[in-house]
């Protein structure tokens, strides 16, 4: 009998699914195209009629909200509406949420993943920097509506919230881990003048301000650089 419509189609997201979490688990040379297959409930022999390589299912593995809509971040309480006009705070405070730090197997691969990117072929990173790409592209879009620096500032912010949770997820003390990540957040809010969900605004205070930096304040400055 045929399969139904469709079927070749979820076969291949649930072949994807399983090598997203095992992945982010164990690393790239540490998962076989078997061990992917049986968490998907499949066959080894079916791989290769939807995938020509592991590396080519890796590449497809290293999206994320930003680029796939069929992406689910499946953290507890948490959600992104890529359509909304507030989009930017909602991806400030998903990326650094408790449940997308303890939920390892589903993580944005910019975060579960940067080692393994770096030590891969051009297929891999170029997949990788799509994502952050668009990740600041969309940061970029929510500030320009709030009438805030654009390219220059979701930068940061995006750099904030990956580089947050990197260092977050390698620190053992777990207190300090999740002081690092909502200090991340309150800067990365702080950064694109959006107030924290719980309803207060983080502004910073004068104290924790970093001294100035008159080089770079100038460079800033200056019209030709269009930012």
């Amino acid at each position: 009998m045929p399969y139904p419509a469709g079927h070749r189609e979820e076969v291949r997201e649930k072949i994807v699914r399983s090598a997203r979490k095992l992945f982010n688990q164990f690393g790239f040379d540490n998962v076989s195209v078997d061990r992917i297959m049986a968490d998907a409930g499949l066959t080894r022999g079916g791989f290769y009629s939807y995938f020509k390589s592991k590396s080519e299912l890796y590449s497809e593995v290293l999206q994320c909200f930003f680029t796939d809509p069929n992406w689910k971040n499946c953290w507890e309480g948490v959600h992104v509406d890529m359509a909304s006009g507030d989009v930017g705070p909602q991806i400030v405070c998903a990326y650094l949420s408790r449940q997308h730090f303890e939920d390892v197997g589903n993580s944005c691969p910019m975060i579960a993943l940067p080692s393994d990117v770096a030590r891969s072929g051009k297929s891999a990173k170029s997949a990788f920097e799509n994502v952050f790409r668009t990740m600041t592209s969309v940061l970029e879009q929510s500030l320009a509506k709030d009438g805030a620096p654009g390219r220059v500032t979701a930068q940061a912010i995006a750099a904030l919230c990956v580089g947050g949770m990197v260092v977050a997820r390698a620190l053992d003390d777990r207190a300090l881990a999740d002081e690092l990540r909502e200090a991340a957040m309150a800067v990365a809010l702080e950064l694109g003048g959006w107030e924290h969900p719980r309803g207060a605004s983080l502004r910073l205070a004068q104290k924790d301000k970093p001294e100035a930096c008159p080089t770079l304040e100038a460079r800033f400055a200056e019209p030709s650089l269009g930012i």
